[in-house]
C-alpha cells in the first residue's frame, strides 16, 4: 500500500527526514540521517516529554509523560542516567524489570490512513529508537510491534534483525477496531482481537498481565525526534502550546508531514485538493466540516475544536464535487455496522438502527431527528469507543450538509450518484449480504426474530433487508436463520461490486 502512497512536507521534514533521498533507511541511513541517540533517565524523559506536551497521535490525544508514569508507578524503576546507546549498544541494565511491556501500535484499520504504514515500512529504526527510549527510560528490553500490513511486517523484522535488539513482531487483523487498545492487547496475548468488555488500562495490566506502555507508532517516532532535537528546537516548530509536526494523511493517498498550526487549507492546497463540499477530519470516527469551517480550521487541537472539528489520527479526507453526501455517509455507516465487534447492544442494535435511519433520510422517507435518535441511543454505554465514534461522524454530517438533506426530504434525492469516492477495503470475494426470495416469502418473521440487526418487519409483517455486509460475528446466526426459514425464502448472497446509484 505504501508504494502508492506520496509523501511531502510542509516547512521542512523531521519524521520524513532523508524520504527525499532513500525509499527506505535502513541502519546505515537512518545512523547517518539522525545519528546515534542515547536514552535519557526516566525523569528527565517524563520532563522533556510534559515540556513540549508530547500527546499521543492515535487519536486521543493522550499525554505521553502521563502513560509513562501510570507505568512506572506499577513497577521499581532506575532513576539514575540510563547509558545505553541506541541503537543496538548495551550499556549498564541495573534496574531492568521484564515485569514492564513497551507496544508499538502499529494498527492501521482505518481505510483512509497510511501515515503509520509509511513509517514502519520507510523509517523503521526511527520507530524502534523511540520504543527503545521508553524501554530503557522503565528499565526493560521487552518490546513488542503490532502491525496489520505485509510491508510493514517486513520491514519492521529487518530492522530489529540489523538492531540486534529483543524485539517481537505481532501480526494483527486489518479491520476497523484492530487498534484499540485493547484489542491490540488482546491480539499479544493470543486472544481474540476485540476490544475488552470492561475497560482495563494497559499501565496497569497489558501483556501477559504486566504493566505497558502501549502507544501510537507515530508517538513513538516523534519521541525519538523529540530526544535527537531537545526540547527547545522541537518547540521550534508548531505553536506555543502545541509545538511539533505532525503526519497527516490527505484522501487515503498522501502523507504529509506538516507543522501543528498550520491551516487546514493551505495543506489541503499543497496536495492540490480542490474546493469540497465538505472535508472529513479525524478520520470515520471524526467530524464532518463545511467549506466555511475548512477555511478558519487550524490543524491544532484547539484550532478544530473552534471550528467543531478534530485532528484525532490526522485523517482528513475530502469530498469531491458530483459525489452524493448523504449517500456517502450512509456508506460508510453502513461499514461502520459491519466492523463492530457485536459484544454489546449499542453495537448489535444500535449501529444497524443510525443506517436504517440514514436510508429512509437518502430516500426522503426520514428525518434529521430521527437520525439524530437513533445515533444518541447507545453514546456512551458501548464495550468500547466504536458506538461513540460512529454516532460522532454520522451527527456532525447532519449539520455540515444541510442543504444536502434538505433536498433529499423535499426533493426525493440531490440528482447526484453515490460514486464510493471515500476509501473502504478492497472486498476480497467472502463478503456476503441477507436477500428474500419474494416468491417464496410468506411472512413468517421468524427471520427477524432470529437476527434483528439484519432483518426488521414492516407493518404487514413482511422482512426488511439493511443492506450490508453481514459482520463477521453474525455469520453463525444469519446460517442458522437461513436453514430454519420455513419458506425457504432467506439466503445469503456474494457482495455486488458497488455501482453508482442515483440518489
Amino acid at each position: 500500500m505504501t508504494s502508492t502512497v506520496t509523501v511531502s512536507n510542509i516547512g521542512g521534514p523531521r519524521l520524513t527526514l532523508g524520504f527525499d533521498r532513500f525509499d527506505r533507511l535502513d541502519l546505515d541511513r537512518h545512523l547517518a540521517v539522525h545519528g546515534r541517540l542515547r536514552a535519557p533517565a526516566l525523569d528527565d524523559l517524563v520532563r522533556i516529554a510534559e515540556q513540549v506536551d508530547l500527546r499521543g497521535r492515535g487519536g486521543a490525544g493522550f499525554p505521553f509523560a502521563r502513560k509513562l508514569m501510570a507505568v512506572a508507578a506499577r513497577v521499581d524503576h532506575p532513576t539514575a542516567d540510563r547509558t545505553a546507546l541506541l541503537p543496538g549498544e548495551r550499556g549498564d541494565e541495573r534496574g531492568s524489570s521484564e515485569d514492564v511491556v513497551v507496544v508499538v501500535n502499529g494498527a492501521e484499520g482505518e481505510p483512509g490512513s497510511a501515515k503509520d504504514k509509511v513509517l514502519l515500512g520507510r523509517a523503521p529504526h526511527l520507530v524502534l529508537d523511540g520504543a527503545q527510549i521508553a524501554a530503557s527510560a522503565l528499565g526493560t528490553q521487552r518490546i513488542v510491534l503490532a502491525v496489520e500490513s505485509d510491508e510493514a511486517a517486513r520491514s519492521v523484522r529487518a530492522a530489529i534483525s540489523e538492531r540486534r535488539m529483543p524485539a517481537r513482531v505481532v501480526r494483527l487483523t486489518e479491520r476497523f477496531i484492530s487498534g484499540e487498545s485493547g484489542a491490540v492487547i488482546r491480539a499479544i496475548n493470543g486472544e481474540t482481537p476485540i476490544p475488552p468488555g470492561v475497560k482495563v488500562r494497559a499501565s496497569d495490566s497489558g501483556v501477559d498481565g504486566f504493566p505497558t506502555l502501549l502507544s501510537n507508532t507515530e508517538t513513538f517516532a516523534q519521541l525519538a525526534v523529540l530526544v535527537s532535537l531537545g526540547p527547545d528546537l522541537y518547540a521550534s516548530a508548531g505553536t506555543e502550546d502545541e509545538p511539533g509536526t505532525t503526519l497527516l494523511t490527505i484522501g487515503g493517498t498522501q502523507v504529509v508531514e506538516a507543522p501543528l498550526g498550520t491551516p487546514l487549507r493551505a495543506v489541503l492546497d499543497h496536495c492540490g485538493v480542490p474546493a469540497s463540499p465538505g472535508v472529513l477530519v479525524g478520520g470515520y470516527h471524526g467530524m464532518w466540516l463545511d467549506p466555511a469551517a475548512v477555511s478558519r480550521a487550524v490543524l491544532s487541537r484547539a484550532g478544530m475544536r473552534r471550528v467543531g472539528g478534530t485532528v484525532g489520527a490526522g485523517i482528513i479526507l475530502p469530498l469531491t464535487q458530483g459525489t452524493c453526501p448523504l449517500g456517502e455517509v450512509t456508506r460508510i455507516a453502513s461499514y461502520l455496522a459491519a466492523q463492530s465487534a457485536g459484544q454489546c447492544g449499542p453495537c448489535r442494535l444500535g449501529l444497524p438502527d443510525v443506517v436504517r435511519s440514514l436510508m429512509a433520510l437518502t430516500e426522503g422517507a426520514g428525518t434529521v431527528d430521527g437520525v439524530r435518535r437513533a445515533a444518541g441511543v447507545g453514546r456512551g454505554r458501548g464495550a468500547c469507543t466504536h458506538p461513540d465514534g460512529t454516532a460522532r461522524f454520522v451527527l456532525s454530517a447532519m449539520e455540515a450538509f444541510t442543504a444536502d438533506i434538505d433536498a433529499h426530504r423535499w426533493g426525493g434525492g440531490c440528482g447526484q450518484s453515490t460514486y464510493g469516492v471515500l476509501p473502504l477495503p478492497v472486498p476480497d470475494g467472502t463478503e456476503g449480504r441477507v436477500a428474500i426470495d419474494w416468491s417464496r416469502c410468506d411472512g413468517h418473521g421468524l427471520c427477524a426474530y432470529l437476527v434483528p440487526e439484519l432483518i426488521q418487519l414492516d407493518r404487514y409483517g413482511f422482512p426488511v433487508v439493511l443492506g450490508t455486509d453481514i459482520p463477521s460475528w453474525m455469520e453463525k446466526d444469519v446460517q442458522k436463520a437461513v436453514a430454519m426459514c420455513p419458506a425457504l425464502a432467506l439466503r445469503v448472497v456474494g457482495g455486488v461490486p458497488g455501482a453508482p446509484s442515483r440518489h
